[in-house]
């Protein structure tokens, strides 16, 4: 690395002096690190060789999480939790990416990426890829965390390790809890195969014998209930210490012949069913959205099979016959060492109570301006701009703005998006109360936020109830920002007071999620909020913004214009530097622009979780570009866009990332850190997660991810532990 200039130095000001010595960066420009030319023309920066499958990446994004379970740095409860998230991604990704490759496929509408590939092809490799990845993940499972917890007396029992006592523990549970709520079906002409509900646990079972009626012996699948829990914790009093569980397969497996009387149970098998859970709703036909979508979430649970998991001692005949019932091929069959619904093991973290096996809990911080102010947060806003960045710094004043203005006499009115923010919100608490003080209440819900669509539902249905203005938004736009709007009378007139983040209004995620969010009283930029919040509301034309960019609007163009501007920068021989933090980067024009701003001579450098078509580091195209991903304790969310412009920095943060959908298909706010001193903190921030060295991935030019790991007499750097110790509330 280029040795780093003094400009580059600071941490972030709060950072203490504990913090760890810091690795060199790359700087903006150096004798001869950075390579200036004009764009050669006879480049073809649309050929399929400088971009990566969309598909493909996001994979490449699950692996790099289910490498985090191996990471014995993380507490072992957390890399049990990293195993389970990729079980849970992976079930996203096959419900809607692989699924839409499918239907491709089928109606012959097959259509290349920006990488030349065809959708019979990446679903070709995603196979190869996901079949690798499974068997890894069930290994890992079996050979190093299981055995890892069963050294600190976490266990999961089998059903050939059960000791009498527990045998008859078990056995009971059986005949109280599971008997009479499981309904086994039996296969036959008047008993055709039944309708699995997507992602449920099932089992198929082989049967020798004569039934009641005289009907021979088949096959029979036996659903099991999803109010049933799949870890069943065993009493303390039939185990020695520790924590100890048996799996509901296991009980309904040892107890499958008392749900068939009189009948010989020949095997029992476990299996499981992925199905198409994309919501499709025509904008040209709706004329009620959210009755649409309530008819959607039904078709949701029996979509067309995607992928199907079976243990993987279930006999070839059996697998077969599944196969056929839902129409898929071996390319879909997954076989698997251990429960095929790992995601509900994700229930031992609140099973377990080993804060010792987990990461240490903490006190998010708070701002100097809010700690100052203990009155009124509005006397807090107004003496400046304050940038909370969660989850080192609290969401609290997300939700303590919005409850004192439900309640203070001046609010007059209140307007906020909501996207995802959970069934038991004390944001919608707060608007609730608002409402039923008076206030004018206007909430903008995005009822199409995938898999939160019944709860926004629940939600919309309250805040109707309590008086509050509610709108879907723009059918054919999801409203994906973030911002809140207050109007309060002070002094005989109207103030404005907004809130934007780069997530949403959801305490929870709050504390996973890494986020910023912006208190203002800026006038210029609260106005412009407003402004968004007209469009969203009524109808008109464009409106003119003064700081805020917006999708699907003026956010692209302006993008583009502000990476162009590094470009003309750079040839002239000026510094120039982008800095971008996002989640997905997958925008053809905005790539391009990259990789043209790169040829000029401008340093890129990228921090993207996930999603990544931009090729970096190909010589005369995109060797000034770095791409990096960070993967730890918090989920990176955080969008940010930092541009140099000789010397007079523009900083930005957003709702959106660099997609196509955000950029065109989606409303979403762009919005500037006005305040020189909070432009400064949030670029010190990306330079630490440039620095770090422990839980970064850095992108090669083929594809591959390649963790970073100090050098020799380097110190370690982990960026999320590095803003965690400068943000968070010290112990006392």
């Amino acid at each position: 690395m280029a040795v780093s200039s003094a400009s580059d130095a600071p941490l972030a000001d709060e950072q203490n002096s504990n913090t760890p010595p810091r690795a060199t960066l790359r700087i903006n420009q150096t004798k001869g690190g950075v390579r200036r030319r004009k764009p050669d023309a006879s480049i073809n920066l649309d050929a399929p060789e400088w971009y990566f499958n969309r598909e493909l990446s996001h994979l490449e994004f699950n692996i790099r999480v289910l490498e985090q379970s191996l990471d014995t740095s993380h507490p072992l409860l957390n890399r049990l939790l990293f195993l389970l998230i990729f079980s849970s991604n992976l079930d996203e990704f096959f419900e809607i990416r692989v699924a839409g490759l499918r239907r491709q496929v089928a109606f012959e509408r097959e259509k290349s990426g920006i990488d030349g590939r065809r959708p019979t092809e990446v679903l070709k490799e995603i196979s190869r890829l996901c079949h690798e990845q499974v068997d890894r993940q069930y290994t890992i499972l079996n050979d190093q965390l299981i055995p890892a917890m069963e050294e600190q007396n976490i266990r999961f029992i089998r059903r050939d390790q059960w000791t009498p006592e527990q045998s008859a523990w078990v056995e009971n549970f059986f005949m109280q809890e599971i008997l009479p709520v499981i309904s086994p079906i039996g296969l036959d002409p008047s008993h055709p195969f039944p309708r699995l509900v997507n992602k449920s646990l099932n089992f198929i079972v082989s049967l020798e014998g004569k039934d009641a009626f005289g009907r021979e012996g088949g096959m029979a699948i036996l659903p099991a209930p999803r109010s049933l829990a799949r870890l069943v914790r065993l009493p303390d009093e039939l185990v020695e210490s520790g924590d100890h569980f048996v799996f509901l397969s296991s009980v309904i497996h040892a107890h499958a012949e008392r749900l068939f009387p009189g009948m010989q149970v020949k095997g029992c098998y476990q299996f499981r069913i992925t199905r198409n859970a994309d919501l499709t709703v025509d904008s040209e036909e709706v004329s009620d959205l959210a009755s649409a979508l309530r008819g959607e979430l039904l078709s949701r649970r029996y979509g067309d099979a995607v992928r199907l998991e079976v243990a993987d001692n279930c006999p070839d005949d059996l697998v077969a016959f599944l196969l056929k019932q839902f129409n898929l091929s071996e390319d879909e069959l997954y076989r698997v060492n251990g429960p095929v619904n790992l995601n509900r093991l994700m229930a031992v973290m609140g099973l377990v109570d080993r804060p010792d096996l987990q990461y240490a809990p903490f006190t998010p911080g708070l701002p100097k301006l809010l700690r100052k102010e203990a009155g009124s947060i509005f006397n807090a806003i107004r003496q400046g701009d304050i940038l909370l960045h969660h989850p080192f710094e609290s969401f609290s004043p997300v939700e303590d703005l919005l409850r004192e203005a439900a309640t203070d006499p001046d609010v007059v009115a209140i307007k906020q998006t909501l996207y995802r923010t959970g069934p038991d919100s004390n944001i919608v608490s707060a608007l609730v109360d608002a409402a039923r003080n008076g206030k004018e209440v206007t909430v903008v819900i995005e009822l199409r936020a995938r898999f939160d669509e019944a709860d926004n539902l629940t939600l919309a249905s309250r805040l109707q109830e309590a008086g509050a203005i509610v709108i879907y938004g723009v059918v054919a736009y999801k409203t994906h920002a973030k911002m809140m709007h207050l109007l309060r009378r002070e002094n005989g007139q109207l103030r404005h007071y907004a809130h934007l983040g780069t997530g949403n209004y959801h305490a929870k995620t709050a504390r996973l999620y890494t986020d910023y969010a912006l208190l203002t009283a800026n006038q210029a930029l609260c106005e412009d909020v407003h402004r968004v919040f007209l469009q969203l509301c009524g109808m008109g034309q464009v409106l003119n913004m003064n700081t805020l960019l917006h999708a699907p609007f003026t956010l692209h163009k302006r993008l583009i214009e502000m990476i162009e501007r590094e470009a003309e920068h750079a040839q002239a021989g000026k510094k120039a530097r982008i800095l971008i933090k996002t989640n997905s980067v997958t925008e053809p024009r905005l790539i391009k622009a990259l990789y043209r701003a790169s040829q000029a001579g401008v340093v890129v450098d990228m921090i993207v979780r996930g999603i990544c078509c931009l090729r970096p580091g190909v010589p005369e195209v995109s060797e000034n570009i770095r791409v990096r991903s960070i993967i730890g304790r918090f989920l990176e969310h955080t969008r940010v866009f930092c541009f140099h412009n000789d010397g007079q920095d523009e900083v930005y943060c957003a709702s959106a990332d660099f997609m196509e959908r955000n950029m065109f298909h989606r409303v979403e706010t762009c919005f500037p850190l006005l305040e020189g001193k909070l432009a400064h903190r949030v670029r010190k921030d990306l330079e630490t997660y440039l620095l770090d060295n422990c839980q970064s991935w850095e992108l090669q030019s083929d594809g591959h991810y390649r963790l970073n790991s100090p050098a020799e007499g380097e110190a370690e750097v982990s960026a999320q532990e590095t803003l965690l110790d400068a943000y968070a509330e010290k112990a006392s």
